[in-house]
C-alpha cells in the first residue's frame, strides 16, 4: 500500500511565492502610498474583487477590521500578532464574480465587462498599476480590468477612476446594423468619429453623426474637443451614422411620407439668462417654451426643450393635468429622479421658478455655479409643469450636475438625501441676493436671553445668505455644549436646511444559518436568530446553540458558501458579525466534539455528464452546498472516505417518507418549539441507525481527491491510505443513480443571510414613530472623541456634552430618516417601519422659542428607497395640492396612490409644509373627508 499526500501545487505555482506574506504586505503599502502621491489624469488602476482581495488582506495580516486599500492610512494597515489568526493563501486572482462573462479569462480584455450596479469597497476595490502588476506576479489569474482615472468638476477638480466608461449603441443607417462602442465619457467627439469611422469602414468626411437619444435625432455630432460628457450622451444610449455622399439615403428621422423631419440644433444659445422668464401662460404661469419657435426672440431657452424630449409644441393642452411628467433613467439616475419629484412639488419652489426670477441669480457669488444650476432647474421644473403627462429625460440637468458636483457624476446609485442637499445648498448660493458678503465678527451669548443672542444670529445669517431657499427651506436650532471638566456652556444658534434623524432601537440584526449535521444523522434545517448588529462570531454561535439544540459533545463549524465551494471558514470567536454581509449564504455543521482533532473530510459535488468518457475531466460543474464530517480513524484510507460519505448523505436517501423528507425544508426557525426539536432529531437518529446496517460497502461512488479549490483531481482507491490530520477534500460526481437514490434538493438554494424583499413590508410591529427619531435626534449626548470641543476656559478640546433643540422652523421641513449606516467594514441599511403622521403634525413641543407661531405641518411628498445598498431603487410619492390626490413617481411612469398606501418602510426623505392658521379648520374637513 503507498501513502499518499493530500496536499496540491495549484496549476499556475502560486504556491511557491518569492515574498513572505509580510513582505507582500510592505510592497503593496509602498506602491499605493507612490501611487497616492504622483495622482495624475491618465493613471492605470485595475478592478480587483473584493471577495479574493479580502483574502488575501487576511493572508498578509492585515486586520480585519481596516478598510480596503485606498480608503484607508498606512497605520491601520498593521498585523495580527494572534497567531491563531494565521489565515491560509489565496489562490490565483479571482475576478469571475464581478465581470458579465463569469469565469471566461480568454475574452479580449475590452470585450471584458464589469457587472453593473457593483459598489466599491463591497463588491470590488481599486488597486495602481504597479500594485496589480505584483499581485498578478504573485498569484497569477484574472481577468485584467484596467481603468483610467480621469480629472473631475469644474471649480472643485477631484480624481476619480472611472469604472464604469460610456456604452453607446451604434445605429449604421446604411445597414440598420448595431455595435457598441465603450469610451470615456471625457474622450471628445473627435475620438469618437475616428472609432466609429474605423469601426464601420467609413471616411470621416463622409460620416455624419447624430444624438440619436430615445431614437430621435437632436443633435448633429461635430468632430471636435468638446467631450461626449458635455455633449449630454448617456450610458447605453443611440448614436445614428449617416453616409452623406448621396449615394446613401436615409430613412431615420423621416415622417411617413419620407421627408425629413424639422431638426433642432441642441447647441446652446448665447442668451443664458433668458430661460428665467418668458411668458405667461391662461392660468397664470409662466412658461419660456413658446418663444422657442421664433428665432432670434430675446426669450429664446438657454437650454433647449427638445434635448429633454420636450418641444414647443408639446406644451399642455387644454384639460390635461398639469404636474404629472416623469423623469427618464438616464443609467441609475432614479436617487436623483426621486428627489428632484419632491422638489418639483413643493408649493413655494413651484411658485417662484415658475415665474421671472432672472434678478435673483447670482453670478458672482465664488460659493455658487455662476448661475448655471438654478437656470439649469429652473428649465427642467418648467418642463415637468409644462409637458403635460409626457416624460422628461433630465440630459441637461444631469451633465450641470456632473460638472458641479462631480461625486455625482458617472452611472452609479448614489444618495437622493445627498443629492437633496447638494441641491438646496447649491440653488442657495446661485440665487443668493447678497452680491458681497459683509464680514461679521460672531460674539459669544455670555449669559444674555436666548431671544436676543436667536435673533442676533439670524440677522447675521440674513445679512450674508439671503434666497428664497432660506426663505422656505431654513430654520435655527440651538446648540448647547457643556464642558466636562469646568462646566463652561456654550450656546450658539445655527441655521439647518433638513433634520437628519436617528432611528432608534436598531441595534440588532436577524441572521439565517443553515445547519448541516456532520455525522449524517439528521436533515439540514435553516435558523433565524436575533444578534447584535456589532456582535462577533461567539454570538452568533451561542444563538445558533440554543436555536438547534447543540448538545454538549457537540460544537458547531461556521462557514461562507460561494460558489459551491467553501469560501471561508468563520472560526476566530472575535470575528466581527460586520464582516458577514445580508446577500451571503453561511453554514454551520454539527461537529462531535471528540472527533474535531481527526482528518477533516470536505465532500464537494458535481454533476456527471453523461457524454464524459474521461473520468478525471474537470469541465463539470459544481452544484450545492460541500459537506464537512470527520473521520475518526488514525490513518484514514479511501475505504474509510466512501463509508463516511454514506453515512453523511444517509439522511438525503429517498426512501424516507414525504412527510420525514421534508422536515425542516425551506423554513425557518426561530427558538420558540425547541423542545420538541430537539426529541425530533433524537428520533431521527434512531431511524438513521436502522439505514447504516443497509450500507454497502462496494457502494460504486465516483470519488476523486481534489484540492479546497477543485481545480485539481487525483483518483484514490479504497486501500489507498492518508496522513492523519490533513485536510481531504473530495468531490463526489453525481449521475441518474445517486440522483435516484439521494433528494439533492436539500444541497440546494440555501438562504442567504438576510432576504430583503424589494417591496418595502409595512412590519407595523417594529414600527418606530417620527416623534421618538426627534426625540432621539435632540437628546442630550456627548460627543465622540473623534469629535472634541476646544474649551476656551480650559484652553484644551475636550469631549464635551451636546444637547439640540429646535428654535425656529422654516415653512417647509425636510426630514432624513438615517436608514444607512456605514462602519468600517459595512455598509447596512435599516428597513424598520418608521410611523409618520400625513397630516397634522404638530411639533410646537419641539420648538423653544414660544413666538405664538403656528408649527402644524401636513405632507406633501416622500422620497423612498426599495432594497438593499447599489442594488437598491428610488421613487418618490408627491401630492398635487391643488387636487389633494397622491401620485407615485417611478421614473417615467407616473400613477394616482391611495394616500392610505404611502406609508411603508421605504421612507426615507419627509417632506412637509406648514399649515396656515386661516386654512387649518379647512384643511382639517378637507383632510378627513380624504382619508376616509
Amino acid at each position: 500500500m503507498t501513502i499518499q499526500d493530500s496536499g496540491f501545487m495549484m496549476e499556475d505555482g502560486v504556491s511557491c511565492l518569492p515574498c513572505t506574506p509580510e513582505e507582500q504586505k510592505k510592497i503593496v503599502i509602498d506602491l499605493r502610498n507612490e501611487s497616492e502621491r504622483n495622482l495624475k489624469e491618465g493613471n492605470l488602476y485595475f478592478v480587483i474583487s473584493s471577495r479574493w482581495f479580502r483574502m488575501w488582506e487576511r493572508y498578509v495580516g492585515i486586520d480585519a477590521d481596516a478598510n480596503l486599500i485606498g480608503n484607508q492610512s498606512s497605520d491601520s494597515w498593521h498585523m495580527n500578532v494572534t497567531s491563531s489568526m494565521v489565515a491560509e493563501m489565496p489562490g490565483a486572482i479571482d475576478n469571475s464574480d464581478i465581470v458579465q462573462n463569469g469565469s471566461d479569462c480568454n475574452c479580449k480584455e475590452n470585450e471584458i465587462q464589469l457587472r453593473r450596479n457593483l459598489m466599491e469597497g463591497q463588491d470590488y476595490v481599486l488597486v495602481p498599476q504597479r500594485v496589480w502588476v505584483k499581485l498578478h506576479e504573485w498569484y497569477k489569474g484574472g481577468p485584467a480590468l484596467p481603468r483610467k482615472m480621469i480629472l473631475q468638476g469644474v471649480y472643485h477638480r477631484t480624481f476619480d477612476v472611472e469604472v464604469y466608461p460610456l456604452r453607446l449603441k451604434l445605429i449604421d443607417s446604411r445597414d440598420e446594423s448595431q455595435s457598441v462602442i465603450w469610451l470615456s465619457r471625457k474622450a471628445s467627439l473627435s475620438e469618437l468619429f475616428q472609432r466609429v469611422c474605423a469601426l464601420r469602414g467609413i471616411e470621416q468626411n463622409k460620416a455624419r453623426i447624430w444624438d440619436y437619444f430615445n431614437k430621435r435625432k437632436h443633435t448633429q455630432l461635430s468632430a471636435s474637443n468638446r467631450s461626449l460628457e458635455e455633449s449630454n450622451l448617456q450610458m447605453d444610449q443611440d448614436i445614428l451614422l449617416e453616409e452623406v455622399d448621396g449615394h446613401h439615403s436615409s430613412r431615420f428621422g423621416m415622417d411617413s411620407t419620407g421627408n425629413e423631419l424639422a431638426l433642432v440644433s441642441m447647441e446652446p444659445s448665447r442668451s443664458s439668462f433668458t430661460i428665467a422668464g418668458g411668458p405667461t401662460l391662461s392660468n397664470g404661469h409662466s412658461s419660456g417654451y413658446k418663444s422657442n419657435q421664433y428665432p432670434g426672440s430675446s426669450l429664446s431657452s438657454g437650454l433647449k426643450d427638445t434635448d429633454d424630449g420636450f418641444d414647443a409644441y408639446n406644451t399642455v393642452r387644454k384639460g390635461e393635468k398639469r404636474g404629472l411628467a416623469g423623469l427618464q433613467n438616464l443609467g441609475n439616475t432614479c436617487f436623483m429622479n426621486s428627489a428632484l419629484q419632491c422638489l418639483v412639488h413643493t408649493p413655494p419652489l413651484v411658485e417662484y421658478f415658475l415665474k421671472d426670477y432672472s434678478d435673483e441669480i447670482n453670478t458672482e457669488n465664488p460659493l455658487g455655479m455662476h448661475g448655471e444650476l438654478a437656470l439649469a432647474f429652473g428649465e427642467l421644473l418648467r418642463k415637468l409643469w409644462s409637458s403635460g403627462q409626457t416624460a422628461v429625460a433630465p440630459r441637461v440637468f444631469k451633465g450641470k450636475l456632473a460638472r458641479f458636483a462631480p461625486q455625482f457624476s458617472g452611472y452609479n446609485q448614489h444618495d437622493s438625501q445627498e443629492l437633496l442637499a447638494f441641491l438646496l445648498d447649491g440653488l442657495h448660493e446661485d440665487l443668493n441676493r447678497v452680491k458681497k458678503k459683509p464680514y461679521i465678527e460672531l460674539k459669544d451669548a455670555d449669559g444674555r436671553p436666548d431671544e436676543e443672542v436667536a435673533a442676533e444670529s439670524w440677522k447675521n445669517h440674513k445679512a450674508r445668505n439671503d434666497s428664497v431657499i432660506v426663505d422656505v427651506c431654513q430654520g435655527q436650532y440651538k446648540s448647547t455644549l457643556v464642558c466636562p471638566v469646568c462646566n463652561k456652556i456654550s450656546i450658539t444658534f445655527d441655521p439647518f436646511m433638513y433634520l437628519s434623524l436617528p432611528l432608534p432601537s436598531t441595534i440588532t440584526r436577524t441572521m439565517t444559518v443553515t445547519v448541516f449535521y456532520g455525522d449524517g444523522s439528521g436533515l439540514p434545517m435553516p435558523y433565524t436568530v436575533s444578534v447584535l448588529k456589532n456582535g462577533f462570531c461567539k454570538d452568533l454561535l451561542l444563538a445558533l446553540r440554543t436555536a438547534c439544540c447543540l448538545k454538549t459533545d457537540e460544537n458547531l463549524l461556521l462557514a461562507e458558501v460561494y460558489e459551491n465551494k467553501i469560501y471561508r471558514y468563520l472560526e476566530m470567536p472575535l470575528e466581527p458579525l460586520a464582516s458577514i454581509k445580508d446577500d451571503e449564504h453561511i453554514v454551520a455543521f454539527r461537529i462531535q466534539k471528540k472527533g474535531m482533532e481527526k482528518t477533516k473530510l470536505v465532500i464537494f459535488h458535481r454533476w456527471q455528464e453523461k457524454s464524459t468518457t474521461d473520468y478525471l475531466k474537470s469541465g463539470k460543474e459544481l452544484f450545492g452546498t460541500p459537506l464537512i464530517t470527520y473521520l475518526g480513524e488514525d490513518q484514514p484510507s479511501g475505504a474509510d472516505i466512501e463509508t463516511a460519505i454514506s453515512k453523511v448523505l444517509s439522511p438525503f436517501k429517498r426512501m424516507h417518507s414525504s412527510a420525514k423528507a421534508h422536515i425542516g425544508k425551506g423554513s425557518d426557525f426561530l427558538s420558540d418549539g425547541l423542545d420538541e426539536l430537539c426529541s425530533s432529531s433524537d428520533a431521527q437518529s434512531i431511524e438513521n441507525a436502522e439505514f447504516e446496517g443497509a450500507l454497502s460497502m462496494d457502494l460504486s461512488l465516483r470519488l476523486l481527491l481534489t484540492d479546497d479549490r477543485v481545480m485539481n483531481f487525483k483518483s484514490f482507491k479504497k486501500d489507498t491510505l492518508f496522513e492523519p490530520g490533513k485536510i481531504l477534500s473530495v468531490v463526489m460526481d453525481w449521475t441518474d443513480k445517486e440522483q435516484g437514490l439521494y433528494d439533492a434538493s436539500y444541497l440546494k438554494d440555501i438562504p442567504e443571510v438576510h432576504k430583503a424583499g424589494f417591496a418595502a413590508k409595512k412590519t407595523r410591529q417594529e414600527a418606530i414613530s417620527l416623534s421618538s427619531c426627534l426625540d432621539a435626534f435632540l437628546v442630550e449626548e456627548p460627543l465622540g472623541p473623534d469629535d472634541m470641543w476646544y474649551c476656551p476656559r480650559c484652553k484644551e478640546h475636550r469631549q464635551a456634552v451636546k444637547k439640540l433643540d429646535l428654535w425656529m422652523l422654516p415653512e417647509i421641513i425636510v426630514f432624513h430618516l438615517k436608514r444607512f449606516t456605514y462602519g468600517r467594514y459595512l455598509k447596512n441599511k435599516i428597513d424598520t417601519f418608521v410611523n409618520f403622521p400625513i397630516h397634522n403634525l404638530d411639533l410646537s413641543k419641539y420648538v423653544k422659542n414660544k413666538d405664538g407661531q403656528s408649527y402644524v405641518y401636513e405632507l406633501y411628498a416622500i422620497s423612498n428607497h426599495y432594497g438593499g445598498l447599489g442594488g437598491g431603487h428610488y421613487t418618490a410619492y408627491a401630492k398635487l395640492i391643488d387636487e389633494n390626490r397622491w401620485y407615485h413617481f417611478d421614473d417615467s411612469h407616473v400613477s394616482p396612490v391611495n394616500e392610505s398606501d404611502i406609508k411603508t418602510s421605504a421612507a426615507y426623505l419627509l417632506f412637509y409644509k406648514r399649515v396656515n392658521e386661516s386654512k387649518m379648520e379647512i384643511g382639517e374637513s378637507s383632510y378627513s373627508h380624504s382619508t376616509s
